[in-house]
């Protein structure tokens, strides 16, 4: 259960890299899915591929890549609290910590644009 001092900024960007996780992790058998297509011909594969020029499925690699991003970020960030000595905010709040959050999801929505950007043209 989410208690009131769990419900900080670094609470919510550990919550957001599990589910990030959780969401690629997902994703894998559809991945392999359409690697082993690649394997079974051309024509398979090209009819999956097809299939992909769907508008849902354009929202669906939005979503992945803005995951992708969210979770490398995110990991990042684990990283640099258990490598680099912090000041110890028991509120959860402040300095490079929360920064790094709201940089990482504005980056991983930045990627997650360029992307659709760059496959919808």
């Amino acid at each position: 259960m989410i208690t009131r001092q769990r419900l900080t900024i670094s609470y919510m960007a550990f919550i957001l890299h599990r589910l990030s996780g959780i969401g690629l992790i997902c994703f894998l058998p559809f991945h392999f899915l359409v690697l082993g297509l690649g394997l079974e011909g051309e024509a398979a594969l090209d009819n999956m591929l097809a299939y992909t020029d769907q508008p849902l499925i354009k929202l669906g690699e939005y979503i992945l890549v803005v995951l992708f991003s969210l979770h490398l970020l995110l990991g990042i960030r684990v990283l640099i609290i258990e490598w680099m000595p912090w000041p110890d905010h028991a509120d959860g709040r402040g300095g490079l910590r929360a920064g790094w959050i709201f940089a990482a999801l504005g980056i991983a929505l930045i990627l997650g644009w360029i992307f659709i950007d760059g496959v919808m043209a």
